[in-house]
């Protein structure tokens, strides 16, 4: 003969009427079909970039879609920190998080674009007028500004006019050959992102 105190048959009496309305009410358990759901990347492209935000160059891992064909544009789809990055070891800041709202926002300038003085237009350039026009600006400016020597006849070969404001994601190679060649210019007024 089996005991049962009062709790025990009202635990077992309600988990049986539970259970049995619920199966009226069309809740039975059918059949389970075992599936592995695809990995979500497993058809993306994976790059890896740096983070252009701050000076810290964390590395990421860009995911992004699309098929190759000719008329079609690759999407990034997701972006994560790169686990074998030796400066951020997978991790990323909340800026460098929501790095895909800035790869997507539609006011994200893409192109070069002038704005003549005196105008309230911008005009889209091609990356060589731009570039093209940068180099002539300051060959004008060197030429017209350029210090041989001072007053008292010491050399210097300076360039005041002119300053440049490197990218802080460089590598410390491309550091390097921007520091060689803007000192080569003669241009003092040089600093980078990273002190910002």
């Amino acid at each position: 003969m089996v005991t049962m105190n009062r709790r025990q048959f009202l635990k077992i009496t309600g988990a049986s009427l539970a259970g049995s309305s619920l199966a009226l009410m069309g809740f039975s358990p059918g059949e389970a079909l075992a599936e592995v759901r695809a990995y979500k990347l497993a058809r993306a492209t994976e790059t890896r970039n740096t983070c252009p935000y701050c000076s810290v160059a964390c590395g990421l891992l860009m995911y992004s879609l699309g098929d190759g064909a000719k008329n079609a544009t690759a999407s990034v789809i997701h972006i994560e920190g790169d686990a074998d990055h030796p400066v951020n070891r997978g991790t990323l800041c909340p800026k460098g998080a929501g790095l895909i709202d800035f790869i997507h926002s539609p006011s994200r300038l893409k192109y070069p674009e002038y704005r003549a003085p005196g105008s309230d237009k911008w005009v889209r350039l091609s990356w060589d007028d731009a570039l093209d026009r940068i180099a002539k600006r300051l060959k004008e400016d060197r030429d017209a500004n350029f210090v041989d020597k001072t007053a008292d006849g010491k050399t210097v070969n300076r360039w005041l006019t002119t300053g440049m404001l490197a990218a802080s994601a460089s590598s410390n190679e491309v550091g390097y050959l921007t520091q060689k060649t803007i000192r080569s210019m003669g241009m003092l007024g040089f600093d980078n992102q990273a002190r910002v």
